[in-house]
């Protein structure tokens, strides 16, 4: 859209002059008429102080009046004299310094910039460049911004390198430089840009925060962490405290992430998303009543905050107050209402209420808004095996392996499914391999174990049997307090007694029933030598929102979002940032939700 002058600009001209002569001959008559006053008046003093000297007074009273009347007419003309003068300057219009050409309309160019009327503003631009012949750096600067904006990245990068050449030792034109680099994906290129801008002002916090952006990127998070650090001491930001915090997740430390979440918390203690993030934090270590607090609190200042609900939803799913989860849902279904963890958790609460029907249509939703999340397929095939539909639940696990090749559960759960499809040969391959990835779980070898038996492989069953007791053993001993499923500690009774192996002490011990149980499984006769039953393990249920398991590490590489590198306060603004995502690739884990499998009764 080509800007044009207004066509009323040359009238207000013209009367403009037209009024400026009217003031100039009323000006010149008003002076005349208070200068012929104050000769008039002058002339009258004269004559008063002739006469006071001819009155028939004392000497000194006669002077005494002669020079307050001359006084007075002195007086009078000098004020007559400033007057006139004042009018004069203030009548007579005086043009304004001419502004250089190369800088004439940046404050056109900056208002529309900020009203984000950015067409007038890119036709103001282009009037500005053809009459600079392209010289003006501010000009160029914003055009590069508003291109930018628009997704021209490629285009911005060229014309803030313009804005480089034009004006070197500016450092904000290389921080741009550098940014637009960063957004390319060319985080090399970019560091090197950032350190040329560092050596221009090394008082500078972005450039900081920004070369530790970069450097997490490139996987050097020494490097990054040593700038963070320097950003932090010259200037204490949100920002700068979660990337840091970021960092220790991504190499798998908890406990110096906290502190760092804890430092942030201080610093800024109304944050919605540091409280948020550290309340998942606690929720990974357990120290639920720490999550729920900082939870809380973000609830308080933010109440719609979905983040913070669907986690302290998951939290109470964790501890089976399905219905109370399921009112913290409802309000961020107002939020977010299509949210793949919203209802991939909805339909866990519905599972946990034994409504399967339920459960399987919001979880089919979750996965239509999310298909490649594999924790809602994970909870389908979950589902699809407790209501015994053991192909649906193999065309879904079979879906979640693919996504999450690392996860031992997965395939013990698939091993289950191709057991009651009667593919044996299969299902073994699945159990190795759990077995192979899941070095700790003893659900895996217990089912193995009831599958060997099963098929009349009483020595392989007896040494898996063996080792499933071996990890029992390493989680009794690593933690006092570790509860396990009645029905796990019901079925290894059962499986020693028939494989002769001997009552393990553990299990000759009452087990504790707990909501916290770490795995369940169901067996059902299968077999005629002893019937044992299905090897229907019902693993453990994960929410989206909460998805978390120890044997799961932390994705290493940050997803590549715009809002890393936060835009420099020195540019105008109207840059919107993007919101979060929920399951953002540095966001810390959250805690997973634990259900329990419904066994048939084994025939004794």
């Amino acid at each position: 859209m080509e800007s044009t002058k207004s066509p009323t600009t040359s009238l207000d001209s013209i009367a403009h002059c037209k009024i400026c002569t009217l003031s100039c001959y009323l000006l010149f008559f008003v002076c005349m008429v208070l200068y012929c006053l104050s000769a008039l008046l002058y002339c009258c003093t004269i004559v008063l102080s002739t006469l006071c000297l001819c009155a028939p007074w004392s000497l000194e009273e006669r002077c005494f009046v002669s020079l307050c009347t001359l006084y007075i007419a002195e007086m009078t003309i000098k004020t007559t004299l400033t007057l006139t003068l004042t009018l004069i300057y203030l009548c007579v219009p005086v043009s304004a310094p001419e502004l250089p050409i190369l800088e004439r309309r940046n404050w056109l160019i900056h208002l529309h910039y900020i009203r984000k009327d950015y067409e007038t503003c890119k036709a103001i631009i282009k009037e500005q460049l053809q009459e600079t012949q392209g010289m003006c750096e501010y000009a160029v600067y914003v055009q590069a911004l508003i291109l930018r904006l628009e997704g021209k990245i490629q285009q911005s990068l060229e014309l803030f390198q313009s804005c480089a050449i034009l004006n070197p030792t500016s450092s904000d034109n290389l921080k741009q430089v550098a940014r637009s680099l960063f957004l390319l994906g060319k985080h090399k290129a970019a560091i090197e840009v950032y350190n040329e801008a560092a050596r221009l002002n090394q008082k500078d916090w972005e450039i900081s925060h920004n070369l530790g952006v970069c450097y997490i990127y490139t996987k050097d998070f020494k490097s990054a962490e040593e700038q963070l650090n320097l950003a932090l001491q010259l200037n204490k930001h949100d920002m700068t405290y979660m990337m840091l915090g970021k960092i220790y997740l991504l190499e798998g430390d908890t406990e110096k992430a906290i502190e760092i979440y804890k430092k942030a918390v201080e610093f800024s203690s109304e944050n919605t998303e540091l409280l948020t993030t550290l309340g998942l934090l606690y929720m990974q270590l357990g120290k639920y009543q720490k999550a729920f607090e900082h939870l809380g609190n973000a609830l308080t200042y933010d109440p719609n905050n979905y983040k913070a609900i669907l986690a302290a939803g998951s939290m109470m799913q964790t501890h089976g107050d399905f219905d109370v989860a399921m009112n913290k849902y409802r309000v961020a279904a107002f939020t977010v209402p299509e949210s793949p963890p919203l209802w991939n958790n909805i339909g866990m609460c519905f599972f946990g209420k034994k409504k399967y029907v339920a459960a399987i249509s919001c979880l089919k939703r979750a996965n239509y808004l999310s298909p490649f999340d594999w924790k809602i397929l994970y909870n389908l095939g979950l589902v699809h095996l407790t209501m015994q539909q053991y192909a649906s639940a193999f065309h879904f696990l079979s879906a979640a392996i693919n996504l999450q090749p690392r996860m031992g559960e997965l395939y013990m759960l698939l091993a289950v499914a191709l057991t009651n499809l009667d593919d044996v040969d299969n299902a073994r391959r699945s159990y190795e391999q759990a077995i192979q990835l899941d070095t700790s779980n003893p659900l895996v070898n217990l089912n193995f174990a009831v599958l060997l038996y099963n098929q009349g492989d009483k020595k392989a069953a007896l040494q898996q049997y063996q080792e499933m007791e071996k990890k029992v053993n390493m989680l009794v001993e690593s933690n006092s307090n570790t509860e396990f499923d009645p029905e796990l500690i019901e079925m290894a009774q059962k499986m020693g007694a028939a494989l002769q192996a001997g009552e393990n002490l553990f299990w000759s011990k009452p087990g504790k029933e707990s909501k916290n149980s770490q795995h369940s499984s169901s067996n059902k006769a299968a077999s005629s030598q002893q019937p044992l039953g299905t090897n229907q393990a019902l693993g453990q249920a994960m929410s989206s929102a909460a998805g978390y398991s120890k044997s799961i590490r932390l994705a290493t590489e940050p997803e590549p979002d715009v809002e890393s590198a936060p835009s420099p306060p020195t540019e105008p603004p109207g840059e919107a940032e993007a919101e979060d995502d929920v399951e953002e690739a540095v966001e810390p884990p959250k805690a997973k939700e634990k259900k329990k499998s419904k066994p048939k009764a084994v025939a004794e």
